[in-house]
Formats: structure tokens, C-alpha cells, sequence
């Protein structure tokens, strides 16, 4: 087994799960099995019980793990599925530890930080890496670890020990570090500094630990004299040192990297035993015919997404991918207006005027609403006034998980007359309690109480418009994440007035998909789709939104879910095999960052 640490300097948020990711991407074009682990370290178990003005959303995984949002990174670039176990936090290796000390495992020795602990550590690491791959059943060869923070903070102090005792553990032909460090540029000099990336690999080394890479995260590409600079201060020979700039896609960054030859470093520095290298274009052509299509979209689809977290745009990371991925492949540049649910409210009006008209305004000029998930009152009101906006004016719309069941109160109170009607999370005195809580997982408790992680969905009409675009098939699995569901009891009157439930869970007890009779698209779903969105592979219902946003929903579903190669407005591919005879041009693409500002706008020089 071989394994590469990826480890931050300087500030976090610079990028590490997307350099992480591509170190992935770039092996598994090369043929070789890989394995993501992250590591947190804060006391949390998870990251379940986060806000996600914390640390962006909250990353569900198909066994109900509630991670880091890094993990998406990791399954949307490697397609692979990861499980709750490949996120390692402080407070999981505690408990861990704690509970062996309480079974009386340590035969009464005195338990510490070392060994105990940064053992645990590494059989933890260890264990993971050689677990069977899901899709293919085979054993990975490398398992990429990242390390989350920064060096010198001292809640991950103990990772670092444990893994400058595993560098000798696996030996050093099986282990390699790379250091992701940012390189500033202040605007009063205009010349990138090399001091903070200096003192922060000083540190590391200084822990026992020496970066084979360095990748440098600037705004702008440095210069040949800036790496000689870091090369001589941080013992890292020139050609290991990689700089990465803004650039305008997330997926542009494995094929930048491998211009630089990280195969065949890799390769060399690990034995991975790759056989010569065909030409870059060949082996790496997924990933730059992806980028040509995303650079080459000429028509735009505007996307309103109602939400309770907007000023953090990481609090609807997967959401953002998900609807990009399927503007990709419907020939679309899909531009995002974030709009704050609570600005919708009438009280807002008398409040904040300015802020209601604008946000009004803003919900109006869309192409398709999104309204995602979130928990409590705040907002839901406003959530509520955005589904009966789009309802009232066939504007295209879906709702996830909280957005699914706004949509149900909304036609309660304004189609059945139901006054008053509500959810319980909302107004546990409803008169008209048409969203109820599930008992079995509203505990009391707030971690991991809810229904989590990847279950069955049973398509229960002979037609649908949601059934078609999962291919028709009759039963589909996707991940859900909530504490609440729609009453059963209102379902018969809800469906004799148009609100159909095409889709429920295996026992038919659990409404999971609703669409509206005679609406372009009023689709609305409590699963989160957006976790199983690809690249390469979008979303169902999120391709629906953006087709039917632009008047094209019919014209695809009339040719068998397929798109028409003479549609002159773009590049339309029926398969991911189509996508493979795409003529290669230089990868540029335009998307928006996984992990921040930390991807901008800038274009590359």
C-alpha cells in the first residue's frame, strides 16, 4: 500500500481537497485504484451537528455518514463511494480510544496521547486503505490522506506525530508528503512572497516530516526565480515545486498538475510500477474534453437558489456542482443568484424594503428556482412564498429535502385551504399538521438522529415526468438526510387536487417525490440528489430543472431522453461515450470553486 499526505501551510481553505482529489484523478487515469481518507481535527464526531456557516454543508455518504464536505470533492472527482469511516476526526479516535481503556484493553496501563492515541491513528489509517474499493472490489494501491487545518495548530498535533512515526511504519518508498502552501502576492510590491510558505515547511520538518511537493496556491503563476527561492529554503528540488493559479474551474486542476509531470513522479517516487505513459491527451482525455465543453457553452440559464445559509455560498457546495453538472451537459453556463429565503417574507417589506424588492426582484428574473434543505423556523416562510411564486407562474422548480416539504405546505394553505397549515418543526400547535416528525429518528438527540445515508425510492405511478428521466427505471437509491416527512393522512386529498406523489419509499408509507399536474416543471424531492451528481453523470432532476428552464424539457424527453447533436445553441452528448470522441483542444474550463474563493475567477496567464 502506498500513501500520500496532503498537508496545508500558511491558511486553510487554500485548496487541499481539490489538489487531494486530483492527485486521486490523475492515478486513476493511469490505471491505478485509489482511496480518500480526511482527516478533521476538531473533537466532533462528526459533522453532523454543524452549521454550515462552520464549514459549508454537511456531505452525506450512501451509509448515512455525515463528513466534511471534502468528501464530495473526493467521490465527484474519483467516482468512487466513500463510507463514514474515511473521515477521521479527534473526537472519533478518542472515543475509540476511551472505549478500548473502558473495556480494559490496555491492561491498566496509563493511557496517552503517545502511543496510544497516535497508534490508533495509524491502525485506523491502515485499516481504511485496504478496504475493497466499492465499484470494482479491488484493494486500492494508494490511499490519498488529507490533513485538515493547518500546520502548527495544535488540535492536529497528534496527526502529525502518528504520521511521522507511519512514514518509518511503511517505509519511505511507500509514503509521500506534499505540502499545499499559499504564496502571497500584496498588491503595494506586486511580487509573490515565499516567507510564509518558508516558515510553515520549516515546521513541518521540523515535526519529522518533509515534503517531497510543495504546490503553491497564488492568485497568479510564479515565477521560475520564486521557485528556485523555495527550492533552496525548503530542501524541495525545483521540478517537485508546483504552482497552481486561480483558475476558472476546479476541474481544470488534474490536468494542470499532470502537465507537470505528477505521473511519472509519482511513479518514480512510490514504485507504483506504471508502464510508459501514453500521450497526456490520451490517458487524461475525460477530464480535457470536460473542460473544452465547459469553456465552449454559448447560451446561459439563470438559477435562483432560495436558501436559509446563503452568505456562505459553501453551505450549497453539491447543489451548486449538481446544477453546473447538468448545465454541462445540456449546453448551458448556469449563472447562480443566492437568495436569502427570509428577505422573501412580507414582514421583510416593512422591515427591510430594499432588501424584499431586491430579493423579489432577483427571484423573478430566474430561469428555474431551486429551494435545498436547512433546519429550523427561520426562513420557511419565505421558502413558502418562493414555492407559490413558481407554482402561480410555471416557473420550472425543485425543492429538496425542507424545499419538498415547503412546497407541501404551500398548496395545503392556498390549494385545499388548509389556513394555518404547516409543519411541526415549524408550529407544533398546527391545526393542519401536514408535515410530522418520524419518531424512531427525532430522538431528543441531534447527532446522527435523522434519516441518513442512501435508500430505496419506489416509483408508484404508471407515469411520471421524474420516472422518465431516471430512465424509467421503476425503483432508484439516493441519500437522504431528514427528521420530518409529509402526514400520510392528507395524502389522498392532496393527490385529487394535483399534487401527485410519484415516487415513495419501500413500504409506500414515506412520500419521496411530488410533481404538479399541468406545471412545466414542479418537481420536488426528499432525498438530496445532488450528493450522486457527476460530472460526467448529472442529475436527474437537476438536468429536468435546467431543460425545462429553457424550454427544452419536452423536445428531450420526446427523443427518449436524449439530446440532439443539430441543436445549434451548443454541444449536446447522448453518453459519456459520446463525450469520449470529442475533438481534444486545450483545457480551459469556467465553473466555481469546491472549497471557497480559494479557486477565483481569474483566468490563467
Amino acid at each position: 500500500m502506498k500513501y500520500i499526505l496532503v498537508t496545508g501551510g500558511v491558511i486553510s481553505g487554500v485548496g487541499k481537497g481539490v489538489i487531494s482529489s486530483s492527485f486521486g484523478a490523475i492515478l486513476k487515469c493511469c490505471g491505478i485504484e485509489v482511496t480518500s481518507i480526511k482527516i478533521d481535527p476538531y473533537i466532533n464526531l462528526d459533522a453532523g451537528t454543524f452549521s454550515p456557516y462552520e464549514h459549508g454543508e454537511v456531505y452525506v455518504l450512501d451509509d448515512g455518514g455525515e463528513v466534511d464536505l471534502d468528501l464530495g470533492n473526493y467521490e465527484r472527482f474519483l467516482n468512487v463511494t466513500l463510507h463514514r469511516e474515511n473521515n477521521i476526526t479527534t473526537g472519533k479516535i478518542y472515543k475509540h480510544v476511551i472505549d478500548k481503556e473502558r473495556h480494559g484493553d490496555y491492561l491498566g496501563k496509563t493511557v496517552q496521547v503517545v502511543p496510544h492515541i497516535t497508534d490508533a491513528i495509524q491502525e485506523w489509517v491502515e485499516r481504511v486503505a485496504q478496504k475493497p474499493v466499492s465499484e470494482t472490489g479491488k484493494i486500492p494501491e494508494v490511499c490519498i490522506i488529507e490533513l485538515g487545518g493547518i500546520i502548527g495548530d495544535i488540535e492536529s498535533m497528534a496527526f502529525v506525530e502518528a504520521f511521522r512515526q507511519f512514514q518509518f511504519r511503511v517505509k519511505r518508498e511507500n509514503f509521500c508528503v506534499a505540502h499545499v502552501s499559499l504564496i502571497p502576492q500584496p498588491r503595494t510590491t506586486g511580487e509573490h512572497k515565499t516567507k510564509p510558505t518558508q516558515s510553515s515547511v520549516r515546521e513541518l520538518r521540523g515535526l519529522g516530516l518533509s515534503p517531497d511537493i510543495i504546490v503553491c496556491r497564488s492568485e497568479k503563476p510564479i515565477g521560475h526565480s520564486v521557485k528556485e527561492k523555495i527550492s533552496n529554503f525548503c530542501h524541495v528540488a525545483p521540478e517537485q515545486i508546483i504552482s497552481i493559479p486561480d483558475l476558472k474551474s476546479v476541474y481544470e486542476v488534474p490536468v494542470f498538475m499532470e502537465n507537470h509531470g505528477m505521473a511519472e513522479y509519482l511513479c518514480r517516487r512510490l514504485h507504483l510500477g506504471i508502464t510508459p505513459l501514453p500521450p497526456l491527451k490520451k490517458y487524461m482525455k475525460p477530464w480535457i474534453d470536460l473542460g473544452d465543453r465547459m469553456t465552449n457553452l454559448k447560451n446561459e440559464v439563470t438559477i435562483g437558489i432560495v436558501g436559509k445559509y446563503t452568505r456562505l455560498e459553501d453551505s450549497y457546495t453539491s447543489i451548486t456542482k449538481a446544477l453546473r453538472h447538468a448545465g454541462n451537459k445540456a449546453g448551458f453556463k448556469v449563472n447562480l443568484k443566492f437568495i436569502e429565503a427570509s428577505t422573501l417574507e412580507t414582514t421583510m417589506l416593512n422591515d427591510d424594503p430594499a432588501s424584499y424588492h431586491n430579493a423579489w426582484h432577483n427571484l423573478c428574473v430566474c430561469d428555474g428556482v431551486v429551494v435545498p434543505g436547512g433546519f429550523g423556523k427561520r426562513g420557511v416562510e419565505g421558502k413558502i412564498e418562493a414555492c407559490k411564486w413558481c407554482r402561480l407562474n410555471d416557473k420550472p422548480f425543485l425543492g429538496i429535502c425542507l424545499g419538498f416539504q415547503a412546497a407541501v405546505i404551500e398548496f395545503a394553505r392556498n390549494v385545499l385551504n388548509l389556513a394555518g397549515a404547516n409543519s411541526t418543526e415549524v408550529n407544533e400547535t398546527t391545526p393542519y399538521p401536514v408535515v410530522i416528525d418520524m419518531p424512531e429518528h427525532n430522538t431528543g438527540g441531534k447527532g446522527g438522529t435523522m434519516r441518513l445515508g442512501k435508500r430505496t425510492t419506489v416509483f408508484n405511478k404508471a407515469t411520471s415526468l421524474v420516472k422518465t428521466l431516471y430512465e424509467n427505471r421503476d425503483k432508484i437509491d439516493e441519500r437522504h438526510r431528514h427528521r420530518y416527512e409529509v402526514n400520510p393522512e392528507y395524502i389522498e386529498n392532496f393527490e385529487e387536487n394535483g399534487m401527485q406523489f410519484v415516487g415513495v419509499d419501500m413500504d409506500k408509507k414515506r412520500m419521496e417525490i411530488l410533481e404538479l399536474d399541468k406545471h412545466p416543471y414542479y418537481v420536488a424531492v426528499q432525498y438530496h440528489p445532488e450528493y450522486l451528481s457527476r460530472p460526467m453523470k448529472p442529475s436527474p432532476p437537476f438536468l429536468g430543472l435546467i431543460l425545462a428552464a429553457k424550454d427544452r424539457l419536452k423536445a428531450y424527453i420526446s427523443r427518449g431522453c436524449k439530446f440532439s447533436p443539430r441543436e445549434p445553441q451548443s454541444d449536446y452528448y447522448d453518453s459519456d461515450e459520446d463525450l469520449n470522441e470529442l475533438t481534444v483542444k486545450q483545457l480551459t474550463v469556467n465553473d466555481v470553486d469546491d472549497n471557497s474563493s480559494a479557486y477565483s475567477s481569474s483566468s490563467l496567464s
